[in-house]
Formats: C-alpha cells, sequence, structure tokens
C-alpha cells in the first residue's frame, strides 16, 4: 500500500492549523500529515499535540528550535518523510491558501497519470486567485513569466507552493544543496527535478488569500527570489539540456 505525506510549515498558525489538520485528514485517500512548527509562540504546536490522539500513526508534529525559514522547513519534513517511508510527499501552506480538496487531484496525477512532479498551479487553464489585490496579482504573474524567461523552464507557476513529489525525485536531488529558503526554494525545488529530466505537471488550482494569521511575504524574499533565479540559472548555464528520463 502506497503512504502519502503531506507537509505543513507552521509559524503562529493557531488560528488555521486545527481545522487544516481535520480537512486533509477526513479526505478519503488517507493521507498522513506533519507539521514542521519554527517554535511557534502562539501556542501553534500545542493544538497539534492536542489533535495527535485523534489520529494515531497519521498526524505528527517536528518542532523546530526558531524561524528558520519556510525552505528548510520543507527540506527538513522531506527528509523525516523518507526515512518514514513515504511514497507521496507534498507541499502546502497552512493558512487555506491552498485548499485540502485539491490533494486527491495531486495525489492521482503522481500516482496514476505518470507525473513526476506535480503542481497546483494558478496560471494554466482553469487556474485562478481570489482576494488578491491587482498589483499582488501583477507581481505574482511578473515573477513567474521572469522565471520562465530565465530559466526556460516549462513551468507557468514556478512559484507555485501546493507541490508533489514521487520519493524517487526527492532521493535524485541533492536536499542537502538546495540554497533558497523563501519563495526562491518553489523556483529551486522544480528548476533541480526538471534539470534532472523528471516530469512536471500543472494542474489548475484557486489560490485564495488568508484569511486569519499574517501574511509571511517580505522584501527579503523578494529579493531572494529575483537574485536567485539569476545565480541559479547563471550556475548551470553552460550545462547540457535535460533529457527526459525513462519511466
Amino acid at each position: 500500500m502506497t503512504k502519502s505525506l503531506v507537509i505543513v510549515p507552521t509559524y503562529n498558525e493557531k488560528e488555521n492549523v486545527g481545522k487544516i489538520i481535520q480537512m486533509i485528514l477526513s479526505l478519503p485517500e488517507n493521507f498522513s500529515v506533519v507539521v514542521v512548527d519554527d517554535q511557534s509562540p502562539d501556542g501553534t504546536a500545542q493544538i497539534v499535540r492536542d489533535n495527535m490522539p485523534e489520529y494515531p500513526e497519521r498526524l505528527f508534529l517536528l518542532e523546530r528550535k526558531g524561524k528558520l525559514g519556510l525552505g528548510t522547513a520543507y527540506i527538513h519534513g522531506f527528509h523525516w518523510g523518507l526515512n518514514q517511508g513515504f511514497d507521496y510527499l507534498f507541499e502546502m501552506d497552512a493558512d487555506f491558501s491552498h485548499n485540502p480538496s485539491n490533494l486527491p487531484d495531486l495525489l492521482y496525477e503522481l500516482s496514476e497519470n505518470g507525473s513526476d512532479v506535480v503542481i497546483g498551479s494558478r496560471y494554466v487553464k482553469g487556474g485562478r486567485v481570489e482576494n488578491w489585490p491587482w498589483d499582488r496579482k501583477l507581481l505574482s504573474y511578473g515573477a513567474s513569466l521572469y522565471v520562465r524567461i530565465i530559466t526556460c523552464m516549462p513551468v507557468k507557476d514556478p512559484t507555485a507552493g501546493f507541490v508533489g513529489y514521487r520519493r524517487e525525485v526527492l532521493e535524485s536531488i541533492d536536499l542537502n544543496r538546495i540554497r533558497f529558503i523563501g519563495y526562491a526554494f518553489q523556483i529551486e525545488m522544480k528548476f533541480s527535478a526538471y534539470r534532472l529530466g523528471f516530469n512536471l505537471t500543472e494542474i489548475p488550482i484557486t489560490f485564495v488569500d488568508r484569511v486569519a494569521g499574517i501574511s509571511k511575504l517580505s522584501s527579503n524574499i523578494i529579493n531572494e527570489a529575483v537574485m536567485g533565479v539569476l545565480a541559479m540559472r547563471f550556475k548551470n548555464w553552460s550545462k547540457k539540456d535535460v533529457t527526459p528520463r525513462p519511466r
């Protein structure tokens, strides 16, 4: 029987974490959840602990000492999930920007439709964004276009954070060499999989801006994404074009 793990990083998500856990674990596909909490001062980790007896062997908590960044939280979750033998590993936000009801669709692409990496995309046909002001939409779409031009990667939503991986992808990427911790982390992971010849697929989702809690977006994260993409592409400029991996 295949095992699917949803990795949910948290920092001050007490308004959302209990609800997101319950929605994921009520899905019929029998997902498991690991929350990676960066010592949230608002008690997020305790809410997770309070829910664990209701979901034995399906809900887990990894606590880190301080706010160490989104990318490192996912890397921590990837290592843990691979060591626990999970076959499919998913990233998603705790703030309901990503709808748990889309998880079965992502799983289907990996388990039945030949995808190695599946991306919940705002910018393919049928995808959209809700509750964002026009300038935030322009920034996001412009960033995606910028990444596509610089990297030549055929992904319309390279900064997307609702992503599923087959374990073979994560085992092939040297996770300890992933350098970025903010939104550039999402780009670097997809680009690493693409350079290794894995099959990346996008499916449409509706991305909804958070209604509870505080956004973690900052100017440092944006700067990392802009400059990081240039550095990442320059590093790989002279390397040969990718070739699809045999399946």
